[in-house]
């Protein structure tokens, strides 16, 4: 297995990309990791044979947060006075969010094991959530005396609601897999040995699906996170507009009235009646 941070395998139409540091409990940490998440995430998203992404981790770990260790000795993104972490977040661990948030696929979180940390948040930065249920789950950052850094407090409430994210956030206790799945934090809880294929079902019903559509539907999930009513009407009707125009919509009424799975290419616009 190559040593990448952040390993990337092609199944179809399905991007599978696991956090390959299972040493450190897939620990995120470092530039190599932050620019690879940069990087894997550009490309999948440029490429238009693909539909969907899911994301987990090697090992026994989904991931274990920030790399205590660093914390503990100060180095890394830990190091020096104040100012000079705040911009190392910034220019750090920041980078991961927002690239999650720039990819137009979308994305499934498959927990493997514990979500620590930053490892819960990142599942949260996922569209969807499916898990192992030796799984674990904790926003724990006041365990170790700090806040979430990387946008936690945002994403959290936005999952499970203010309440229960208040709840982990000042309490930093963990959750099992079950308790994950009762507040809505996952979707669904499989045995260990059955998460991968679970995964690859969820994603290929998504998959099975108009790309296009798929990318606009996701852009209409997260501007509703902190829109207004009418900024998503707006916005839903743009996408609207061109969405009755595309190849795939028209290929979807006809293989419904035909009664036959219908067959989505991705392809552009359709040609508009009288052009």
């Amino acid at each position: 297995m190559t040593d990448a941070p952040l390993l990337l395998q092609r199944r179809g139409a399905i991007a599978w990309l696991t956090l390959n540091r299972p040493a450190t409990r897939n620990a995120l940490s470092g530039d190599d990791l932050f620019s690879a998440f940069e990087t894997v995430l550009a490309e999948i998203d440029a490429d238009p044979t693909l539909r969907v992404a899911v994301l987990t981790g090697a090992g026994s770990a989904f991931c274990a947060g920030g790399n205590v260790a660093e914390m503990r000795d100060r180095q890394g993104m830990f190091a020096g006075p104040p100012a000079e972490i705040t911009a190392r977040y910034r220019q750090g661990i920041q980078r991961i969010p927002r690239a999650l948030a720039r990819l137009g696929l979308p994305i499934i979180a498959a927990v493997n094991g514990p979500a620590i940390g930053a490892g819960n948040d990142l599942a949260c930065l996922c569209d969807l959530r499916i898990a192992s249920s030796a799984a674990r789950f904790a926003e724990s950052f006041v365990k170790v005396g700090i806040v979430p850094g990387d946008g936690g407090c945002w994403l959290l409430p936005r999952v499970v609601g203010w309440s229960k994210a208040a709840e982990m956030a000042l309490t930093g206790d963990t959750l099992d897999a079950a308790e994950a799945l009762r507040i809505g934090l996952v979707s669904q809880v499989v045995a260990p040995e059955a998460l991968e294929d679970a995964a690859l079902a969820l994603a290929q019903r998504v998959a099975a699906n108009p790309p296009q559509v798929l990318r606009w539907t996701k852009r209409l999930l997260w501007q509703a996170r902190s829109g207004t009513l009418d900024e998503a009407l707006d916005a839903a009707g743009q996408f609207q507009g061109l969405a009755h125009h595309t190849a795939d919509h028209r290929e979807a009424l006809a293989a419904f009235f035909e009664k036959r799975p219908p067959v989505f290419t991705g392809a552009g616009m359709a040609p508009q009646e009288g052009a």
